[in-house]
């Protein structure tokens, strides 16, 4: 049941907001969210304003909708907020309509976000859909500027890959937000970098060289990495998510707007439901075994 006045107010915004940061790569600690933040006002200043205004308010929508006070805190009303404040930011000219767009933009995520925690179940996780949705209506209508040329720098690609999760092609962005995964979670910050590297290589191995060194097809695979990885899942099955990931890119690429998380969020998607079915096969043997 939600109420329209503010009730149960989070007791520390700015945790909250910073959370919702390091919400994007599935992980939750102010510091990291910190070290986000730093990465975008750093190397694309220009862009800090929508992911903060995106934030607010999707934790603003879910504060007078009275969604759930820890899930506020936690940042997860935050996160797809975060994602199209810098979209929106990054592909559309400035002008006075732009902070209500993402206002707007940044609530609607919120309510979504909610839905889809409602009835996605345990095999429909939300992860960054409602911000692939929302990032897909707006590059409908705009018309984003191509990547620049970059120079062949394994390295830089590898922090490029990682950087890429915020839409950013510096690789101190990409730097900036390794540290701040290594502060949370060293095990999960270290399959990150090896998901952006898998996707880095594949990327040259189709002759798509540019988009290697951009980093752009190593997002999806380090963001895969993070959703299995910080669940102690065996590697082998991490591998399979960034394998899935990536596979997934170049049909997605196919559309006449860029894919953005949705190779990532589709290969989550069946990743669990392979597992959930492969669970009922097996319990099904087992009880043809014992009848």
């Amino acid at each position: 049941m939600y109420t329209k006045n503010f009730v149960n107010p989070c007791p520390d915004w700015a945790t909250a907001l910073l959370n919702g940061f390091s919400q994007v790569l599935l992980l939750r600690n102010p510091l990291c969210g910190l070290c986000c933040l730093l990465a975008i006002l750093l190397t694309a200043p220009n862009l800090v304003g929508g992911a903060l205004l995106g934030a607010l308010a999707g934790l603003l929508t879910a504060q007078a909708r009275g969604y759930d006070r820890a899930d506020r805190q936690a940042g997860l009303y935050c996160y797809n907020g975060v994602l199209i404040g810098i979209l929106i930011s990054a592909v559309l000219p400035w002008s006075a309509i732009l902070p209500p767009l993402i206002i707007a933009a940044g609530g609607l995520s919120s309510i979504i976000t909610h839905q889809w925690r409602k009835r996605g179940g345990k095999l429909l996780i939300a992860y960054t859909s409602p911000f692939v949705l929302l990032g897909w209506a707006t590059l409908l209508v705009a018309s984003p500027s191509p990547s620049g040329f970059v120079e062949a720098d394994p390295l830089y690609a590898l922090a490029r890959g990682v950087g890429q999760i915020f839409l950013l092609d510096q690789p101190l962005a990409g730097l900036l937000i390794i540290v701040g995964m290594f502060i949370v979670n060293p095990y999960a910050a270290m399959w990150a970098v090896i998901g952006s590297a898998i996707g880095g290589g594949v990327a040259l191995l189709t002759d798509q060289a540019q988009a290697a060194w951009l980093g752009l097809y190593g997002f999806n695979g380090a963001l895969a990495a993070l959703a299995f990885s910080r669940q102690g899942e065996k590697p082998w099955v991490t591998v399979l998510a960034i394998a899935l990931a990536l596979l997934l890119q170049p049909l997605l690429n196919l559309m006449p707007i860029a894919g953005l998380t949705a190779p990532f969020v589709l290969a989550c998607w069946l990743m669990h439901s392979g597992n959930h079915f492969w669970q009922l096969l097996l319990r099904r043997n087992i009880w043809r075994l014992h009848n």
